[in-house]
């Protein structure tokens, strides 16, 4: 049971099982339906995409279960900020924080107040739900108050559909970023002071070399 596209993407292990399908906007009847087959007896998997306990589902349905106490296995998986990093370095080798820019459910006043937190401790920032095709300031928004904090040549990474059919992999800049395209199926990665490009690489510098020196 699952939002079509990711049970689209797992269409080669599907075998025997029942499948159903629904859109966006749908996770609570999703869970709900879930919970009521569980109920029943079945063995139902709920599935997410990256990690389900990462914007995913794993926290509403056990919500959703407070009252019902079925037994619930959440099963981890590689989160889209694990792989994006993957592909383009290691931009997460220090402290980050990750933000996603989606106002569905969580006003932007609070989520331009964590903007600014995170930008003004110097963590490298992961966002999610950077841009979709009505939502399209929040991304100028969010770079303009980091770059009230950071130099504009901060290195920045774009990935989008990562792993997937129609890979894409942008190494650019702060100043640069949101002229490249992102869409609901991007993640960027923005760098601290700490964040260097190597060729078609990023790194965030740990300090071992501050430590060790050249010795290793």
């Amino acid at each position: 049971m699952g939002y079509k596209l990711y049970v689209d993407l797992i269409s080669p292990l599907i075998t025997h099982q029942s499948v159903f399908v629904s859109g966006m906007i749908k996770e609570i009847d999703r869970c709900k339906d879930a919970l009521k087959l569980a109920k029943k007896g079945e063995i139902v998997s709920l599935v997410s995409s990256g990690d389900p306990g990462i914007y995913g589902m794993a926290g509403l349905i056990l919500e959703l279960n407070k009252k019902h106490q079925i037994e619930i296995e959440i099963v981890p998986g590689v989160s889209a900020l694990n792989a994006a990093a993957s592909l383009v370095g290691a931009p997460l080798m220090n402290d980050f924080v990750v933000l996603s820019l989606s106002d569905l459910l969580t006003p932007w006043e609070v989520i331009e107040r964590r903007i600014r937190c995170a930008a003004e401790g110097d963590f490298v920032i992961v966002l999610y739900n950077p841009k979709s095709r009505k939502r399209v300031k929040q991304i100028v928004k969010a770079k303009e108050i980091i770059e009230r904090h950071r130099s504009e040549n901060t290195p920045v990474a774009i990935v989008t559909n990562g792993f997937r059919e129609g890979e894409t992999i942008v190494i650019t800049d702060l100043h640069n970023f949101t002229d490249e395209k992102i869409d609901m199926l991007s993640i960027v990665i923005i760098g601290n002071s700490q964040t260097v490009r190597y060729g078609d690489k990023i790194v965030t510098h740990r300090g071992y070399q501050a430590k060790y020196g050249d010795s290793f």
